[in-house]
């Protein structure tokens, strides 16, 4: 489907490396947007992520950034079309550049979907190689500039696969960044978590807080948690 339609936005992904998926809609739905004035997408992709934020928050003014060109550019035609358009930025820059490029900027909320397969093999296609690969010095780096560039008390918020959740974790507290909230995401109740959305902090010393969320309740049908997340999303709802 290389047009998207939500229920207050389109999404146009043709050529995207990353197409719409089920990793970053939960994000854009899940992650904690109340109260986020100033909010930074890394890796925006379509811009879907970015979009359900400002849907989410009417008050909330975002900057998204991909390195990818034709991303760069569906992003911000799928911005232009959207009623949110005047509070929607997007950059072509690596995050590590546009940082350099705007040393002052601070966020109240960062957002990710980043790439995660840490020392997986490369697939033949360029794009997909930038889109879905990375190392541990990408982690780094992320972890230490969102650091810098967050607000006084701003978060980080990224989905990734449960085996890099201690990586991030740990490498987060190096950076002054405290782990206060991780959801743990299931295809069903009874299976093991896939994906993780971890909240990171700045300035606090609240204890972890840990809680599941269950995609479907059974085969082909969504759970009520899942329906009720998205249903101010998903035409389908």
């Amino acid at each position: 489907m290389s047009v998207f339609q939500f229920k207050e936005f389109a999404v146009d992904q043709r050529d995207c490396p990353m197409k719409i998926n089920t990793d970053g809609v939960l994000l854009g739905a899940l992650a904690d947007v109340d109260q986020r004035v100033k909010v930074l997408d890394i890796g925006t992709g379509t811009g879907v992520v970015a979009l359900m934020l400002a849907q989410r928050n009417h008050q909330s003014d975002i900057d998204a950034i991909d390195i990818d060109l034709t991303a760069f550019e569906r992003a911000g035609a799928n911005f232009e079309g959207s009623l949110f358009h005047n509070r929607l930025k997007v950059y072509h820059h690596s995050f590590v550049d546009f940082f350099a490029l705007n040393p002052m900027n601070n966020y109240d909320l960062i957002v990710s979907n980043p790439p995660f397969f840490l020392n997986s093999l490369r697939s033949d296609k360029a794009q997909k190689n930038i889109a879905r690969h990375t190392d541990i010095h990408f982690f780094v780096d992320m972890l230490r500039l969102c650091s810098l560039h967050l607000s006084v008390n701003g978060a980080l918020e990224l989905i990734v696969p449960m085996d890099l959740s201690e990586v991030i974790i740990n490498l987060g507290a190096d950076y002054g960044l405290q782990t206060t909230q991780a959801i743990r995401i299931k295809s069903f109740e009874n299976k093991e978590p896939f994906r993780n959305i971890l909240k990171l902090e700045k300035n606090t010393d609240k204890a972890l807080e840990e809680k599941d969320f269950v995609i479907y309740e059974r085969e082909k049908e969504h759970s009520l948690q899942y329906r009720t997340a998205l249903k101010d999303f998903f035409t389908i709802f």
